[in-house]
């Protein structure tokens, strides 16, 4: 048995033999996404319909990855599957995310979707904060890669042909050397003992622009290195621990932008 089989199993276990369920993913354009994705298609009781990314409309990039639109939407072609975003203000306080999200999540249940997968790996309280705002509209969420050992997953994830690029580094755990780089054996082994290998606690972010959910590859081009600072978290997102609100510390990012 594989291991996120239970987990699948249960969640969809009022299907009848030859049922799917209409699926949408929480789509950040990185890793954790893309093989969430790739772990949901092997099984054959979900069909992924939509892909769901929050966009930061005042510049036109996917929020806090700093990912170009034009990029993502090159990814949902890629995939053969449609994209809607929630279109988020510039800086967002959490009861303006929250509402935008909230009638988004309607709106696809209106539409006929029953599921929704998440790219999450351990972070327990995210993953309730998710299962509590999807309770209220009726959205069974899926966390096809949960549990699974990080090193574990980050190997396989090259091992299957996925390609990846670093595109936000927080600087309190990496350098800007690591922004702008492939993840590769060699980007494992460089990264500090403290820093999780899937980047899990929010220390980088990535683009794929390759591997086995694309019919094609996205042809990235690297761009200038920016630096950014923002208040320190106050609460999470749905991009896996990125901050909605914000106490007085600031804390900053190193973006590599793609073209």
């Amino acid at each position: 048995m594989k291991p996120y089989d239970s987990c699948l199993e249960k969640d969809a276990s009022f299907l009848t033999e030859g049922d799917v369920a209409k699926t949408y993913i929480n789509w950040s354009g990185g890793k954790d996404s893309a093989f969430a994705l790739y772990y949901i298609q092997q099984q054959k009781k979900y069909r992924v319909d939509k892909l769901l990314t929050s966009v930061n409309a005042a510049y036109n990039r996917i929020s806090m990855h700093g990912v170009r639109r034009e990029l993502l939407e090159a990814q949902a072609i890629a995939a053969g599957i449609p994209l809607t975003t929630v279109e988020l203000p510039e800086q967002p306080d959490m009861l303006v995310y929250e509402t935008l999200l909230n009638t988004k999540m309607k709106e696809l249940k209106v539409e006929g979707f029953t599921h929704t997968i998440f790219g999450d790996i351990f972070l327990e309280d995210l993953r309730r904060y998710r299962e509590d705002k999807l309770r209220i509209v009726d959205i069974v969420p899926l966390f096809p890669l949960w549990k699974i050992d990080t090193n574990k997953l980050v190997n396989e994830f090259i091992e299957r042909g996925f390609k990846t690029i670093v595109v936000c580094v927080n600087e309190k755990f990496l350098d800007k050397s690591f922004c702008g780089r492939i993840i590769d054996k060699q980007f494992i082994e460089d990264l500090p003992a403290n820093v999780d290998p899937c980047g899990e606690n929010g220390e980088f972010h990535t683009f794929v622009f390759d591997g086995p959910v694309f019919k094609n590859p996205i042809a990235v081009t690297k761009g200038e290195m920016v630096y950014k600072e923002y208040k320190a978290p106050a609460k999470l997102n749905d991009n896996c621990n990125q901050p909605i609100g914000a106490t007085e510390t600031p804390y900053g990012f190193w973006f590599c932008d793609l073209y």
